[in-house]
Order: C-alpha cells, then sequence, then structure tokens
C-alpha cells in the first residue's frame, strides 16, 4: 500500500522525522518498504505567470513568451508547448536553475541562448520535465492561486513523501491512511484525528429495493439514491494529486470519490448508474452459465461458489470484487446509487484469482473490512459527490442481517510474560491494548479483551500477546541468550555422512542432480509399479500432482532434457527423499503418520562407457559397468546380486542388491516400453539404492600380517548349465574347512564343442547341458604351515558340499 505522508500527519502528527515515522511503522509490525520523495531534487524553478505570447517570427511550432516571476521586470523565455497561452501560471525554471537528471544521469543546467535568433531567459517546464509523471503533451498547469514567483517545490508539496507498506494478510485494518494514523497514534501516544462524518440531509423519499438472499455472503448492504449528479465535472486537482500519489490514476468524479474514500477509511464501495438498473438488486450467488461483462472488459462466467448483485435481468457486479459494465456511471449519467457492504471474508478468498486478475476491493474483503462504518461511508461519499457533482441525497437503506461476532479473548499477563521473554506488568498491558482503543475487563492477572469491529485478527491469546509486545517496542526487549545446552551431533564411526556418499558417487564419474519431489502420477504406476501414490491437495502444476515413491522418473527425466540438448554422454545421480504409504508410521517431530519417508541414492549411465579411449574405439556403457560402481559405492560391504522383475527394468537384465541377507535396492537396464516411449537411442542403465545401505560401514579391524604363505588348489566341478556363479561360490563358502579357506576364485568356464554350436556329439567328460567350472582354493592358517594331510581333508569336504547341493562331480 502506497499513500503520502501528508495525507497520514493530517490525521495523526506526532514529533517524528520522516525517517522516524517510517522507524516507527516498521517496528510496530506495518513494514514501510519504501520511503521516496514525491519529486526528485531540482532548484530554482518557480511559479511564473505568462503574461504575454506570441508567435516566433522565424519558427513555426515555438512561442515568445512574456513571463512574470515576480522579479518585477518580466523574462523573455521561448517555448514549443502548444498550451502555452496568456493567463496560465506554469512551472518556470529560471537561469541557474538545475533540472532532474535526465536518461544519461546528468542534471540539466539551465542557461541563456537563443532560439532560431530570439534570446530566451529560462526555461517553461512540463511535468515530464520535473519528473512528476509522463505526461510531455504540454506545460504544466498550475492552480490559479498559485503565488507568482513561490517556489514550485513549496506549491506542489514536493518534498512530501511516498510510503510503501508491505502488509501481512492479518493486517487488513492497515489498509488505509485513516488505519494507519490509528496505529501510529498507538504506537506514539500522540493524537488521532477522527473528523465526523455529519449525515448528509435526504432532499427526496426515493430507495431502490435490494433483496439480500444469502446471508452467509453479505451480512450487511448499505445504499442510496444520489438524483441530478454533474458527471462532467472535473475532479479537485487536491483529489488527483492524492490519487496519484496512492498508485491510482484519476478516471472521473464519481470513480475519483469512491477510490478516495477507499484509499481514506479502507472501505471499497461501488457507485451504479441508477437508471440502467433493471427493477432492483438482488444480493445472492451466481448461477450456472451466467455470465458479467466487467469494468476491465473481461466477460466472466459465475457458478454457485461467486457471489453476484444482479437485476431483474442479469448479473450487474462481483460481490466485492469489481463492477460490471452494463451499469457503470458515464458522462451521460444523471441519478446514481452508491452501495457499500460487508461481504464475509470466507466468500470472497480466491475468487479473484480464480478470474486471473485482482483488485483493491476484493484485496480488502478477503481480509476483512469494518462492518460498522458502511452508514458513514455513504455519508462520506454522498458529501463529497454533492461538493463536487451536486445532486440531491435520497435516505440510507440499511440492511443488517449477520455480522461477526466478537468473542472475548483473555490474556494472561503471567503467559504474556513468558512468551514474549521479559517481565510486563498487568499496567503494561493494560496501557498497551487501551492504546488500540480495544475494550478490556481487567481480573486477577487476567485481561478479557473484546476485539474491535476492525480488529478480524485478534482470535486467540497469542493475539493479544502479539499486541502487548509491538505496542511496549521490540527494541525493549531484552537481549537472552538461550540456556538449552547445545550438544553436537557426533556421527558414529561405523556411518558415511550424505556427503561423503556425494563424493563416492562423483568420483565415480557422475554429476549430481537435484529434482522435486513430486512428479507425474503415471511415473508412478508405469516405474515403481505404485497404483497409490500419495497425492497433493494443491500441486503447483497438474504434472506434478503426486509425491515421488522413486527417484528412477527424475532421473529419466534429467536424461530427456540433456539428449534432447544433443549431449552425447550423460551420467547422473540424486541423493532424495521418497514417499512411501505404511500404516504402521506415527506422527512425530521428523514424521508423517502413515507416510515413510526413507531417503535413497539413484543413479543413471547412457553413452560411452568412458569419455574417450586411447585406440578411439566407443565402448557403450552396460549392466556389468555400473554393476562395479554399484560394488565400489557399497565397499568395503560386499554385495551380491539376484535376478528380479522390476516395473521400469528390463527382464532379464534387472538384479535385486543385496547387503548382508537384505535387500538395499535394484539395478539394471531400462525396459524396452519406457526406452521406446520416452524416444531413447538406446536403453539407460539405472540403479537405485537404500541410501541407509550404502552409509554403512563397518570400522575396520587390524589383524597381523600372515607369516606364512597361502597353499592354492586348483579343481574343475561338472554341473548343470543352470548353476550360476553365485550358488557355486555360497557352496564353497557353505562347507566345513575348518577356518582354513581364504578365497575361492572362479577362473574358467569349460562348455564342450556341441554345446556351443551342436556341431558334434558332446566331449570331454561331459554331457549335454553340462559345464565345467574351475576354481582356485587358496588355504591358509595362522598357526603353522600346512600339510597335505590337513589340506586333502578340506578339499574333499568342499567337493562333497558341491556335490550335495548343486550335484557337482569332479571333471575327469
Amino acid at each position: 500500500m502506497q499513500f503520502p505522508e501528508s495525507w497520514l500527519r493530517e490525521f495523526c502528527n506526532p514529533p517524528l522525522s520522516s525517517a522516524e515515522l517510517a522507524e516507527t511503522l516498521t517496528m510496530g509490525g506495518f513494514e514501510v518498504e519504501e520511503r521516496r520523495p514525491v519529486a526528485p531534487p531540482f532548484s530554482k524553478i518557480v511559479v511564473g505567470e505568462i503574461k504575454q505570447a506570441e508567435q516566433h517570427p522565424n519558427a513555426d511550432r515555438l512561442r515568445v513568451c512574456q513571463v512574470d516571476v515576480g522579479q518585477g521586470a518580466l523574462l523573455n523565455i521561448v517555448c514549443g508547448a502548444p498550451n502555452a497561452r496568456v493567463g496560465i501560471k506554469v512551472p518556470c525554471a529560471l537561469v541557474g536553475a538545475e533540472l532532474p537528471p535526465g536518461d544519461d544521469g546528468k542534471p540539466f543546467l539551465i542557461k541563456i541562448g537563443k532560439l532560431r535568433g530570439v534570446e530566451s531567459q529560462g526555461m517553461l517546464c512540463s511535468a515530464r520535465e520535473l519528473k512528476l509523471n509522463e505526461d510531455h503533451a504540454g506545460l504544466l498547469e498550475l492552480g490559479a492561486d498559485a503565488p507568482v514567483g513561490a517556489n514550485v517545490r513549496d506549491v506542489l508539496k514536493l518534498d512530501d513523501a511516498l510510503l510503501t507498506l508491505k502488509l501481512t494478510p492479518n493486517l487488513a485494518h492497515g489498509l488505509s491512511v485513516y488505519g494507519i494514523a490509528r496505529e501510529l497514534a498507538a504506537l506514539t501516544g500522540a493524537s488521532l484525528k477522527s473528523p465526523a462524518i455529519a449525515a448528509v440531509p435526504a432532499a427526496h423519499t426515493d430507495t431502490l429495493e435490494v433483496k439480500v438472499e444469502a446471508p452467509e455472503l453479505c451480512g450487511r448492504f448499505s445504499g442510496r439514491i444520489v438524483r441530478n449528479v454533474d458527471t462532467k465535472a472535473v475532479t479537485p486537482a487536491w483529489m488527483v494529486e492524492r490519487l496519484a500519489r496512492c498508485g491510482q490514476r484519476s478516471v472521473s468524479p464519481l470513480v475519483d470519490i469512491s477510490n478516495y474514500v477507499m484509499f481514506e477509511y479502507g472501505q471499497p464501495s461501488h457507485i451504479f448508474d441508477l437508471d440502467k438498473i433493471h427493477g432492483g438488486l438482488v444480493v445472492r450467488w451466481g448461477r450456472p452459465g451466467e455470465q458479467l461483462k466487467l469494468l476491465n472488459g473481461n466477460t466472466v462466467t459465475v457458478d454457485e461458489k461467486v457471489g453476484v448483485i444482479a437485476d431483474a435481468r442479469e448479473v450487474e457486479s462481483l460481490a466485492g470484487i469489481m463492477g460490471g459494465d452494463a451499469t457503470a456511471v458515464s458522462d451521460d449519467t444523471t441519478h446514481i446509487y452508491v452501495e457499500a457492504a460487508f461481504w464475509w471474508p470466507e466468500a470472497i478468498q480466491g475468487r479473484s484469482r480464480r478470474f486471473n486478475f485482482s483488485t483493491d476491493a476484493g484485496h480488502r474483503f478477503e481480509r476483512g473490512v469494518d462492518p460498522s462504518r458502511t452508514v458513514e461511508i455513504i455519508e462520506r461519499i454522498t458529501q463529497l459527490v454533492i461538493d463536487i457533482c451536486g445532486g440531491e441525497a435520497g435516505p440510507i437503506d440499511d440492511k443488517t442481517l449477520s455480522l461477526p461476532e466478537a468473542k472475548p479473548v483473555t490474556l494472561r499477563v503471567a503467559r504474556a510474560a513468558r512468551v514474549i521473554g521479559m517481565p510486563v506488568t498487568q499496567a503494561q498491558c493494560v496501557d498497551a491494548l487501551r492504546r488500540l482503543g480495544l475494550p478490556i475487563e481487567e481480573g486477577e492477572g487476567t485481561i478479557v479483551v473484546t476485539p474491535a469491529p476492525h480488529r478480524f485478527d485478534l482470535l486467540i491469546e497469542e493475539d493479544l500477546i502479539e499486541e502487548v509486545a509491538r505496542l511496549i517496542g521490540y527494541n525493549n526487549l531484552p537481549t537472552t541468550p538461550p540456556l538449552a545446552p547445545i550438544t553436537a551431533r557426533v556421527r558414529p564411526e561405523a556411518q558415511r555422512s550424505r556427503f561423503a556418499v556425494r563424493h563416492r558417487v562423483a568420483s565415480l564419474g557422475y554429476q549430481e542432480t537435484i529434482n522435486f519431489s513430486f512428479v507425474e502420477a503415471h511415473w508412478e504406476q508405469d516405474l515403481a509399479g505404485n497404483a497409490n501414490p500419495v497425492k497433493l491437495l494443491n500441486p503447483i502444476a497438474s504434472q506434478m500432482s503426486v509425491m515421488r515413491s522413486s527417484l528412477i522418473g527424475s532421473l529419466l527425466q534429467v536424461l530427456k532434457f540433456n539428449l534432447d540438448r544433443k549431449a552425447p554422454r550423460v551420467r547422473v545421480f540424486e541423493l532424495g527423499r521418497v514417499f512411501l504409504r505404511d500404516d504402521r508410521v506415527v506422527t512425530t517431530d521428523s514424521t508423517v503418520k502413515g507416510i515413510h519417508q526413507p531417503m535413497r541414492v539413484a543413479g543413471l549411465a547412457w553413452g560411452d562407457a568412458q569419455d574417450a579411449r586411447w585406440d578411439g574405439k566407443a565402448q557403450r556403457v552396460d549392466f556389468f559397468d555400473v554393476k562395479g560402481d554399484v560394488q565400489a559405492l557399497l565397499a568395503p560391504l560386499v554385495a551380491t546380486f539376484e535376478p528380479i522383475e522390476h516395473p521400469a527394468l528390463h527382464p532379464g537384465r534387472a538384479a535385486r542388491v543385496r547387503v548382508d541377507g537384505l535387500d538395499v535396492g535394484v539395478i539394471g537396464e531400462l525396459h524396452p516400453r519406457w526406452r521406446q516411449k520416452w524416444d531413447f537411442a538406446h536403453a539407460p542403465v539405472l540403479f537405485e539404492l537404500d541410501l541407509d545401505a550404502v552409509t554403512a560401514r563397518a570400522v575396520p579391524v587390524a589383524r597381523p600380517v600372515p607369516r606364512l604363505q597361502a597353499v592354492e588348489r586348483d579343481i574343475a566341478v561338472v554341473v548343470p548349465e543352470a548353476v550360476t556363479h553365485a550358488a557355486l561360490m555360497q557352496a564353497i563358502q557353505g562347507a566345513a574347512t575348518q577356518d582354513l579357506l581364504r578365497e575361492a576364485a572362479l577362473f574358467d568356464i569349460y562348455r564342450p564343442q556341441a554345446a556351443r554350436d551342436g556341431s558334434a556329439a558332446p566331449a570331454g567328460g561331459l554331457a549335454a547341458g553340462e559345464k565345467s567350472m574351475a576354481v582356485r582354493l587358496s588355504f591358509q592358517s595362522d598357526s603353522g604351515p600346512l600339510t597335505d594331510e590337513q589340506i586333502d581333508p578340506v578339499v574333499q569336504a568342499i567337493i562333497d558340499q558341491l556335490g550335495a547341493r548343486l550335484g557337482a562331480r569332479l571333471r575327469g
């Protein structure tokens, strides 16, 4: 909200400088976002009166003016303005004057010069040249009562300051100059001037029939007819100036009066052309399909959730937001109907956004407007209309249906002291609340306050405590250090930090991305198989309507974005939270009931396995490249991989990742269906792991260096083709090795020629569907050197275990 400081001081004028006044308002909760002068600095510009104006002898568009500036002799000034004529008073820059800086940032200095051979002893100024506004169509014409020779800054009050306030939504009572003055009086103790609004006597008995069908929409409706107004009258300069300094353009006398009173007292109103109203007015909810052309030229369609004012034929106004074009006042208007109402905030909130525009009236009504002053506002508007446009007022028709109930709020002085953090007495609390003009009743250690009609924000005890604190003064609150002990959180040694995980993944060649936690709904079904994701009540965009339960979709979107910009190789990862439904979760400081929110780390690789190769031969990244990255990320934990069916991954090219017998994630190539849908040239390889599993790391245990050399034995066993490497290793580790086996490594797999291409009968003692797997076993003991007598039984135990579990036999 913007307004001139001089207008504020007409209601409350504390002995403070402009800067001190702005600081007082800010510390009182009404933040002054900007304070600037009405006009930039300039000097030696006075009021001049044109006494003569003759055509320039050498130029068709120039005139030679004789200007009286109160110095006795007339100044000879050449001017090209079309409105330069005898008798008007205009700003005149004397020789030596400095005009506001131009586009180059340098002040413009006035000197004696010649224009087409005629000497010019100054300059007559437009509003644009003084940086008052952008009007440069002609000279700025001053009032006839402006004293000749007076400083223009004094005449136009250009040293006045414009205050721009940034108000929070609960400060609806501050959306007017009078409302700010009321707060300033409470903050400073200065007197508040409340001009009496006299009732305008009725000159006729005409009224307009108004029916309020929706008391939950409109709690009070007041109006009166004013006849025989002159809408071609000119808005007074003082009103135009004040509206301009509030950021409001002058439109017409009646519209200007309505806007002026709204800025003055915070009560929006509307003026109808009475002759354009068919029958009476009805205040009701809209009906589906009804349309209304608004004053801004837009045509909107209303429904039963939007309040309207209608006549016998059609909708005439959006309740509390904007009037309609059909009943708008114009130069042909003779009779008017002035309306001021109280609209329930809940009935106005959100309606402007629905139609993609906002108004000053809607901004105020959706926060709350004082319902007790509608009649006074109409009296104020009526008096201004009669003063400016003439007319004859009728009686006021005031309908009161339902008004907000002022519920008393109790303030406990002891609690106020605890919340504020400093000792406060009951006398201090009473003084602060009385300065706000609030009715109070004192008790033993308590104060019962009945909120005033304009205070929609006083609902609970904490609201009153806030009022006490700001009126005592935030600067007066003691600076008290916290007393609670601060203990640093020490991370267990057996756990890596998230930063360390990021650093490790980045060292593997991946770049981190940060994505939204809300994603498209079909991602959850397609990529996570989640048919019941957590839905957002108010998504920021239609394609971001659910919370993700997997990071895969986010990484695919990043890949798509990069490929659309011709990226040749993409390796990205993300550390982020996912959201899963889980009825076992209860609400705590960090959790929400029914929603499990674990952290995960996911990565994606697409393109060449390496940025560049020494031999120049590109090799596309595959499952095993990314598997190696996952193993390196989990190290020193040893991961195992088992085949899995996953909705996002290729059947047969996907695996679950297990650590210590627990599933910790998945890895695999993107499913061909989604590769085609996302239009990838080839499939990326992805992994997704639980972050808790990645951050866990066993604390290393020191062991002495072995003193004796290991003994190795090689065995080759024949097994069915279906036996995997993991099954072979598990069987070997499960044998009774008397703690002598240190390592087992597969170093060869043999299949007969017939098994490879079917060209000959099976050979080498292998039947069809069999293969040979050769394993190197390493044995070692800390107690002494090993002998064949010790090793042979262990090797035999391993062979027996393989035979029992896998049906294996030694290859002959």
